[in-house]
């Protein structure tokens, strides 16, 4: 798995109904090192993922049943796993960018083993560096947990768990990572571009459209509204900061 050094196997789902593109996956998923389980439908998918638990999720848009995108839903219940959203065509991604689909990257039909590789890669190959703002002390009042907060928002990194005042955030892998990249510095502006790299681990400057949909789903989750209180900021034509509060 790109030098991760972990020594544990990572598990894999492959939801796939056509049969030569999910023995594509799945094969190339396992020289990855992963253990891989693949099925055929949106309800199987659900079902697999109660009993493997797994870490990384291909799922095809175009599923039959229930498709890839209800099958992603029902899905992110239950499951932080890595997903990678499968789709047919380029336009498809439009189709997605308005929508909370839980999904963490998106890859078109047809893509080569080498791109299947590198975009898995980038998934687990996240930093999450940066000095830490405050920490939570222990019951013998040393530090433990790194903590980064800006007014009410507060992210327990090492813990992974956000909050908005007392209320806990239910956040994806993708949203609670870059919340606590832009948290992490909050008067930077990040382009996309330099999110894709530091949140995506990746150099796909064609991508910046995963920037902006983890950005409005994040707000959302945020509780930003048109008449609300705003904490993420859209500065026009470079990227994203945190808002002043």
């Amino acid at each position: 798995m790109d030098g991760s050094g972990s020594g544990q196997e990572r598990t894999a789902l492959v939801v796939e109904d056509d049969e030569d593109i999910r023995s594509l996956i799945e094969f190339t998923l396992q020289t990855q090192g992963f253990d891989v389980t693949a099925v055929e439908s949106g309800l199987a998918g659900v079902e697999a993922v109660h009993s493997l638990d797994p870490d990384l999720i291909t799922l095809d848009l175009g599923l039959p049943g229930i498709d890839g995108i209800e099958t992603c839903r029902r899905i992110r219940e239950t499951s932080d796993a890595y997903i990678v959203m499968i789709t047919a065509r380029d336009d498809e991604i439009d189709r997605l960018i308005g929508l909370e689909t839980g999904a963490d990257d998106f890859l078109s039909k047809p893509f080569s083993v080498r791109e299947l590789k590198a975009r898995v890669n980038a998934l687990f190959r996240r930093p999450r560096r940066g000095p830490a703002l405050s920490v939570v002390p222990t019951s013998s009042g040393e530090p433990d947990h790194e903590v980064l907060q800006h007014g009410p928002l507060k992210v327990d990194v090492d813990g992974r768990r956000a909050f908005r005042g007392e209320d806990e955030l239910s956040l994806t892998r993708t949203e609670f990572d870059l919340l606590t990249e832009l948290m992490r510095t909050p008067a930077r502006v990040w382009t996309r571009e330099a999110l894709l790299r530091s949140v995506w681990g990746t150099d796909w400057a064609t991508d910046t459209h995963l920037v902006e949909v983890h950005v409005g789903n994040l707000r959302r989750k945020l509780g930003e509204t048109r008449e609300g209180p705003k904490f993420v900021r859209t500065v026009r034509g470079v990227g994203y900061r945190m808002e002043s509060l």
